[in-house]
């Protein structure tokens, strides 16, 4: 599968690597591709877990924890000045719920043995350029990993500010086997969903936001 990120050398801060330093053995699961992924290395309970997929700087998802305690939530990103920034965050608000993957979404939903309650992807790269779509990371047949590691009722939750993406990514998630919209066409916006720092920009450049909302109904 062809990757849908390129890894930057992105500088980190002394506070996120300070972070990444003394929190990572609390909240960072280590992960080996080819390893199988088992819940209870996870969490020791067994609340809803949601999966969020390129968290980016983590501040959503650090406020979805916080205002859920009774769900648990488990973060995967590539870039580690990101990694250390939402360590920092689960320290500060003295959250329990959430564990990090610093590894790439596939290799991490491959190795999974178990079943997610929802998959939140918000705000991916929409590599904008015509030659650059095939790195898009909601299309199949990752759509189709994304379905098979969902439990029945379970969703799939993407949010972008580029209308051909979305629209793109709707015809996708509606032809992968297993996924039912929720909606007749793109989702209204779900307002328990924090603002994020990329959501911010697009709205800046008045961009429009795009919501869709896929759930497994078989």
């Amino acid at each position: 599968m062809i990757k849908s990120y390129v890894l930057r050398a992105a500088r980190m801060t002394g506070a996120q690597r300070r972070s990444y330093e003394e929190y990572s053995p609390r909240w960072l699961i280590p992960f080996v591709p080819g390893n199988t992924l088992d819940s209870k290395t996870l969490f020791a309970d067994q609340r809803p877990l949601c999966v969020e997929i390129g968290f980016g700087m983590g501040a959503a998802t650090a406020v979805l924890a916080g205002q859920n305690p009774g769900i648990n939530y488990l973060g995967i990103e590539v870039h580690r000045p990101g990694i250390g920034r939402l360590l920092w965050e689960i320290e500060k608000r003295a959250l329990s719920n959430i564990r990090i993957i610093e590894g790439d979404a596939v290799d991490v939903l491959s190795a999974m043995n178990f079943e997610a309650d929802g998959f939140h992807i918000f705000f991916p790269d929409p590599w904008p350029k015509k030659r650059h779509h095939k790195r898009r990371l909601v299309q199949r047949p990752f759509t189709a990993l994304l379905a098979g590691r969902l439990k029945k009722g379970g969703y799939v939750y993407m949010v972008t500010d580029w209308e051909d993406y979305g629209r793109r990514a709707l015809e996708e998630l509606a032809a992968t086997d297993g996924l039912e919209n929720r909606y007749d066409d793109f989702a209204p916006a779900q307002l328990w969903r924090p603002e994020t720092k990329f959501e911010k920009k697009g709205i800046a450049k008045n961009h429009q936001v795009w919501e869709l909302m896929f759930e497994r109904r078989q």
